[in-house]
């Protein structure tokens, strides 16, 4: 099938961000939304923790020459799914690197669960001891989706998965998935939570507003995102942007 978005190529290559912190954009999925499907791309972020071993965020299709890549790199030694959406990959990467330890948001339903490897479920605000040096994190959640969200201290970076979505509305080959994604509102450069997805938030209005205050009250200098173009400066700034229906 010929990709319905145009991908952030070159793919599955990592694409160093900062300091001991690393991109690799993958290929296409396609979301059920009514009788379409929706063409999201796909991106992981891979950070070294200081004693050397490797933090997967949300990881893509495990095509050799990323693994390849990622073992140059070190050992994988976690590999976190952060929300009840984003665990497709999670088993093959345990199979490549059977030493990580699987950690999953909580929320996921029984289906998904069963279907990720023996995992252990993320604090919503308190990170494990293994990496509680290296990140702070956050749960939000709303209706169908509970993402618990990290930002990475050295490099001042938070890494989101579907709190905002911020996608090229130039890149979509159908005239109908441009309009699609313009009325859900998480086009660039104005990304945002798909509205379908913020009317859940709103119902635990209090709770994530919160959430999202301390966030940014971290100061990220920089926000890393599963689907489209990531924010590169003025971090704090376009999360404030992102969650103003908030």
């Amino acid at each position: 099938m010929r990709p319905g978005y145009r991908l952030y190529e070159p793919l599955f290559v990592l694409k160093p961000i900062a300091p001991d912190v690393w991109v690799a954009d993958g290929g296409e999925i396609r979301m059920h939304l009514g009788i379409l499907r929706l063409p999201f791309p796909t991106r992981m972020i891979v950070v070294r923790l200081p004693d050397g071993g490797l933090w997967v965020h949300s990881p893509i299709a495990a095509a050799p020459r990323l693994i390849a890549q990622v073992r140059e790199l070190g050992a994988v030694t976690h590999l976190v799914a952060p929300n009840n959406l984003h665990y497709t990959w999670i088993s093959a990467w345990s199979h490549e690197f059977g030493q990580a330890r699987v950690w999953a948001a909580p929320g996921m339903s029984a289906n998904s669960s069963t279907r990720l490897p023996k995992h252990e479920l993320l604090s919503d605000t308190e990170p494990p001891p293994e990496w509680q040096g290296s990140f702070k994190q956050q749960r939000i959640s709303g209706g169908p989706l509970t993402e618990v969200d990290f930002f990475h201290r050295k490099s001042r970076t938070l890494i989101l998965t579907d709190a905002i979505e911020n996608l090229d509305l130039k890149r979509f080959r159908s005239v109908i998935y441009r309009f699609v994604t313009w009325a859900a509102g998480s086009n660039e450069p104005d990304g945002m939570l798909p509205w379908e997805l913020r009317k859940h938030f709103q119902t635990n209005r209090c709770y994530n507003r919160a959430a999202i205050d301390r966030m940014i009250q971290w100061q990220p200098e920089r926000i890393l995102l599963a689907h489209g173009r990531c924010y590169y400066q003025d971090g704090a700034e376009e999360l404030k942007r992102a969650f103003r229906w908030l």
